[in-house]
Order: C-alpha cells, then sequence, then structure tokens
C-alpha cells in the first residue's frame, strides 16, 4: 500500500449492540485495539488524551506504558514492532507532541515497523476557535505515516481503529495515524469494532527477474545478492546456500532493520557506511541481484565522489523491493540455482578472552562478546565506536542485533525500552553514543519505571566523532575553533554516570578494560537496568 492521507473513506468494521453495552469512543477504541491484537500502548498524553487514558482502566488486557518524551514513545514502539512482529500503539498530545516523535517515526518508517498512533485532538467544535494548541496534525502526520484518518463522531472510533491496526501490518508494516477529537472520545456510542481480517500475502517476486538472475549465477561471473528486511536466521541461511552453491557474494543493507547474528547463524557482510568502503565491497560486480531493497547508493552526496554504488556496467536484477515476499524471492531463487541440497557457512560460538589495559571499543566488543548471556538482544547506535566494538563480538553466542534504520539519531536508548517490553525473559544490550544518547536519555527512566533489563552501554568520546569524520568528507577543510566548537560535547563534559542516577538508575563509569569487565559481570549479575559510561 502507498503512503496515503484519506479523511472520509474508512473500511466498515463497526457492529451495533445494545444500549446496555453504551461506552464512551475512547473505550471502544481501547477495546477495538485489543481485540485486533494490540496489547501494549507507549504514551505519553495530555489533557485531549484523558477519556482514552481513563478508558485503559477499564481493559485490564491493554498495558501502557509512560515515556516522558514522544521521542522515547515513538522509538519504544518501533523496538517493540521489530522484536514481536506486532503493533503497539503511541498515545500522543496533539500536533506538538507528534512533531516530538517524528524522528523516530522516520526510523520505524524506514525499518518497516508497524505501528498505530493515537493522536489526540481538540474537540470538533474547538477547532474553529485556533486555541494555542491548534495546528494541522494532518500535514503534520502525513510524511511519516503511511495512512492517515481524523475521526469525527464516536460511532466511527472503533472501526477506524480496527483498520489503523489492519493498515499496519500491511507488509513490510506500515505507520497507521488516527486523529482523535477530544469530543469523538468523551461521547458515548452503541458500536464497536469487528477485528479486521490480517492483510493479504506481500507481493510476490517478479519471476523473470528470478529466472534471469539464475542465469547470472551460472555464468561463472561474478555475482552480488543485496539483501534488504530483517535479516532473519532462515532468511540468510537460504541466501548462505545460494553463495555456497555458486559462490555469489551475499551483503545485507547496511540498516538491516534486525540482524540475527552469532554462533550457529549463518555470517553475511553488511554494506559499509562509507560510499568508499561499500564500493571496494561492491567492486568487480558483474550482476547486481537485489531482494527486498533499491539498489544501494551512499548515505549522503559528497562533491566530487560518486553516490550510485552499483559499477558501472553491472546488470541489476530487481527481483522484488521492501514490500515483497522476499522469503519466496530467495527460496525461488535457491530452486532456480540448483542450491538447495547445499550447507551454508556457520559462525561457531568461540568467546574471546577478557581484554587488559586501554579501553578502546574493540575491548568493549570482546567483553560484551565474553559475558553476554545467549539470546541477548543487542540495540546499536554506538555511532563512530561501532566498527570497533562489532570487530570484538566475533565468537559471540547467538543473539538480535537492531541497528539505527533512518539515521535519525536518538533511536537507541526507546528502541532498547520497547525490545525489551516485547521479549521480557531476554537480556537488552544498549549499545549507545553519548551524544544520540542526549537526544533522548528520558528513556532511562522509562526503564527504571518498568523494571527492564537493560544494560547500557555509554561510548563516552564526548564528541560528535561522526560529524568530525564527515567535515573533511564533505570538502569543508580545515575547520577552525568555532566549527569545532560544534562538533565536540565537552565544556562541560557530560556525567552520564549522574544522570543515570538522577534517574533512579545503579551506574558507573569504566576507564580501563578491567573496570568495564567488572561493571558488565556486575550488571549482568542483576536483573533490571542499569548504565555503564565507558570513557574512549
Amino acid at each position: 500500500m502507498s503512503d496515503s492521507t484519506d479523511l472520509t473513506e474508512s473500511t466498515d468494521l463497526t457492529e451495533s449492540t445494545d444500549s446496555a453495552a453504551s461506552m464512551t469512543g475512547a473505550q471502544a477504541l481501547v477495546h477495538a485495539l485489543v481485540d485486533s491484537g494490540v496489547d501494549v500502548c507507549f504514551a505519553n498524553p495530555g489533557t485531549s488524551e484523558m477519556h482514552f487514558v481513563a478508558a485503559l482502566d477499564t481493559n485490564p488486557k491493554m498495558r501502557c506504558v509512560l515515556g516522558l518524551f514522544e521521542g522515547v514513545v515513538t522509538g519504544a514502539a518501533d523496538g517493540y514492532a521489530r522484536m514481536s512482529g506486532v503493533p503497539a500503539a503511541t498515545l500522543l498530545h496533539l500536533g506538538p507532541g507528534l512533531g516530538n516523535g517524528l524522528a523516530n517515526l522516520h526510523n520505524a518508517k524506514k525499518a518497516g515497523s508497524p505501528m498505530v498512533n493515537i493522536v489526540g485532538e481538540h474537540a470538533t467544535y474547538h477547532r474553529q476557535y485556533d486555541a494555542p494548541l491548534t495546528s494541522d496534525i494532518v500535514g503534520v502526520a502525513t510524511p511519516m505515516s503511511h495512512w492517515v484518518r481524523m475521526c469525527d463522531t464516536a460511532d466511527n472510533v472503533a472501526a477506524m481503529g480496527a483498520e489503523a491496526v489492519e493498515t499496519s501490518l500491511v507488509a513490510p508494516g506500515q505507520i497507521a495515524t488516527l486523529i482523535l477529537p477530544a469530543d469523538t472520545a468523551w461521547n458515548t456510542t452503541t458500536n464497536k469494532a469487528v477485528a479486521g481480517s490480517r492483510p493479504s500475502e506481500p507481493v510476490a517476486p517478479d519471476a523473470a527477474a528470478i529466472d534471469g538472475a539464475a542465469r547470472a549465477l551460472a555464468s561463472g561471473q561474478r555475482c552480488t545478492i543485496y539483501l534488504g528486511g530483517p535479516l532473519s536466521e532462515s532468511r540468510v541461511r537460504t541466501a548462505g546456500r545460494i553463495a555456497a552453491a555458486t559462490g555469489a557474494q551475499i551483503i545485507g543493507s547496511t540498516w538491516a532493520p534486525r540482524h540475527e547474528m552469532g554462533a550457529g547463524r549463518t555470517p553475511i557482510r553488511r554494506l559499509a557506511y562509507f560510499g568508499e568502503q561499500a564500493a571496494e565491497q561492491l567492486d568487480g560486480t558483474e550482476h547486481m541481484i537485489i531482494i527486498g531493497a533499491t539498489p544501494p547508493v551512499t548515505f549522503f552526496a559528497y562533491p566530487d565522489k560518486p553516490n550510485w554504488l552499483t559499477p558501472d556496467g553491472a546488470e541489476i536484477y530487481e527481483i522484488c523491493d521492501k514490500s515483497g515476499d522476499i522469503d519466496a524471492a530467495l527460496e525461488a531463487l535457491c530452486d532456480a540455482g540448483g542450491a538447495s541440497g547445499h550447507e551454508p557457512a556457520q559462525w561457531e560460538l568461540a568467546r574471546p578472552g577478557l581484554p587488559s589495559g586501554d579501553l578502546t571499543p574493540l575491548a568493549i566488543g570482546q567483553a560484551v562478546a565474553n559475558l553476554m548471556p545467549e539470546d541477548s538482544i543487542m540495540v546499536n547506535e554506538s555511532g563512530t565506536a561501532g566498527a570497533g566494538y562489532q570487530m570484538g563480538m566475533r565468537g559471540a553466542p547467538a543473539h538480535s542485533f537492531l541497528a539505527l534504520t533512518g539515521g535519525s539519531i536518538g533511536y537507541g536508548i526507546p528502541a532498547s525500552v520497547g525490545a525489551a517490553v516485547a521479549c521480557p525473559d531476554r537480556k537488552v544490550l544498549s549499545m549507545q553514543a553519548d551524544g544520540a544518547g542526549m537526544y533522548t536519555l528520558q528513556g532511562l527512566w522509562t526503564q527504571v519505571r518498568e523494571a527492564l533489563d537493560i544494560t547500557t552501554v555509554i561510548f563516552a568520546n564526548r564528541k560528535y566523532a561522526i560529524l568530525q569524520y564527515e567535515f573533511d568528507r564533505v570538502g569543508a577543510h580545515n575547520p577552525g575553533p568555532k566549527a569545532m566548537s560544534m562538533l565536540d560535547l565537552g565544556n562541560p563534559d557530560l556525567d552520564w554516570v549522574s544522570l543515570a542516577q538522577g534517574m533512579g538508575m545503579p551506574a558507573t563509569r569504566a576507564t580501563t578494560a578491567d573496570e568495564f569487565n567488572v561493571a558488565m559481570v556486575a550488571s549482568l549479575a542483576e536483573p533490571g537496568p542499569s548504565l555503564i559510561e565507558a570513557l574512549i
């Protein structure tokens, strides 16, 4: 389904009840969400949402998680969807509240995360007066939503809620935003929703492109399969079979929303962030086979540098985009290439020894790989430290890895909240750059309030290191003191231990690898949230 805003049409998903079953529109909406399979709401409500808040007490099946900033709310819903495969609801206060959450809605949209936003609005008869919080909520919502609707009466609230859930589950996952004027929430209705049907199967892959790609794989020429979407265990294993049979190179998207990694899984390289390194990975490719993605490009444009990464002259086979049936495409290509009987490569468990001496990103990765529980969830927003610590993770046990998909920083701490709510029996490791963490540090408070089992590692280099690299790469050479002051987080230094402790979270600072080892052992020994500030 393409991006759309339609404020008039809505699928009829209502049934009338007798007067004894009368309820407020807000109560009808909560019931519609729960009946449609949405039982978690990440919320930052205001006055216009009070009847929805009251309705939460009438349905014990709905869990509500408070965030102190809307970017925490939307980021948590993203992390929840990536780990559960189903949408959470968000509750946001009017246009400005929705606006505060847009950055992480952008990331969720790029990730293909299903989500249902409930956005409060002034009562229908009050909007004409242009009160201080009046805004164009539809205009704010549309760029980051696939579907936007405005309720006009309590009688259609439940049906629109059920439709929002149904729409959010259209492959690969969509953002549905339902605007709820206050009077449609407090007025009563006898209409309740009939849970919508689940959407149809994703778009079938292009058979002609599969045939062409199979011929390319059999040609003996250099082939690269560029794989988008979540890198699930079964998906990467099928790609590994093709590689084992044909010698093709398998490259995953840099920003795969979820990647199953570690011992027992099939290794797959992701495309490098920096364009020069990505071009090296793809150099010599004669046939580019695209599954679940579009042809790769650089993250930004740079003066006098290429932004299109497919080598000149390479033939491109676009089998399906991210809305297509990626698994069916891989299976069909595997069969067409005669690879079904081949066994893919597999990572072996080889936990590295505990590091000692200087505290570097590599040392942090080695310590984490040595100590982390099997089947952990790793949420990565580590910035420039990411390459180093991930090198140290080789040999780690099986784990899920969530990446920043849309490039809008401030996703890591909130996504950790959502992942922990979705998977309460799994340890979450939040690998967080200090600068990006400051965008949504309020999420630490939610971790404490909900007693979530999250260890946050802050890579504290006290600068926007990625921007210092990019300054030169974009051709803005020789930065002076004023320019450098915009890329530095010192003066004053951030004190993450104090920030975490101020929100009730146990926290410690590590300045050496040995100190980090001790801190990580202590954090993993106690369930619940804690933070380690790693000075690198």
